[in-house]
């Protein structure tokens, strides 16, 4: 099938537009609708933001790379049904490291206006590209696919946080993960003393 077929197919009959171009649309967009001006906090609140979406969706590129499996969003021929690595946290973690970016940028705007561009990009994600990926997934792997989509966020939800708590072992010594719990059968109260959160029995 050529590129123009697929393209027609996408666009006309599928109601979808390549991730790229709504990344593209969207970012020019924000440059109209959003003042440049910002405050340190809220760059560094962006770059932070940002380095962690192009970090999830990078990684999960290369990871699709190095199996082999598509990454063509406009004829979605996965090969392998991925689901290790960032696709554990979300079952779409590039699409959600591309509205992390918006939202970036949009914090580091300071501008709410700016997070309109990023909800109309996932929505038509969520509604449009998401589903046609999905139903390929679910023909080709069938009650692998379920039980994955099932287990699995679409997006990101507490899950995530939770299996990125299981990921990264380091995460346990960092105080919003703690719990109270019990040490030699007393109560344990975790508190956060100079950044590096200790534990002290109850008295």
């Amino acid at each position: 099938m050529d590129i123009r077929t697929v393209l027609d197919r996408s666009w006309r009959v599928e109601g979808r537009v390549p991730p790229p171009v709504l990344l593209a649309g969207a970012w020019l967009a924000q440059s109209v609708v959003s003042s440049r001006r910002s405050s340190f906090g809220a760059r560094a609140v962006g770059l932070v933001l940002g380095a962690g979406s192009v970090a999830l969706a990078a990684t999960t590129a290369a990871d699709f790379a190095r199996r082999g499996t598509s990454l063509d969003p406009l004829v979605p021929d996965a090969k392998e049904l991925v689901t290790s690595g960032a696709n554990a946290l979300s079952r779409n973690p590039m699409y959600t490291g591309l509205v992390g970016l918006l939202v970036a940028r949009a914090a580091s705007r300071r501008s709410l206006k700016a997070l309109v561009p990023a909800a109309v990009v996932a929505y038509l994600l969520d509604s449009r590209q998401i589903p046609a990926e999905e139903k390929v997934l679910a023909e080709r792997f069938g009650p692998e696919f379920e039980a994955y989509r099932d287990a699995t966020p679409r997006w990101v939800d507490a899950r995530s946080v939770q299996r990125l708590r299981g990921m990264v072992p380091q995460l346990e010594n960092l105080p919003w993960f703690e719990r109270d719990g019990q040490v030699d059968g007393r109560s344990k109260r975790v508190v956060p003393r100079r950044g590096d959160p200790r534990s002290y029995p109850d008295l």
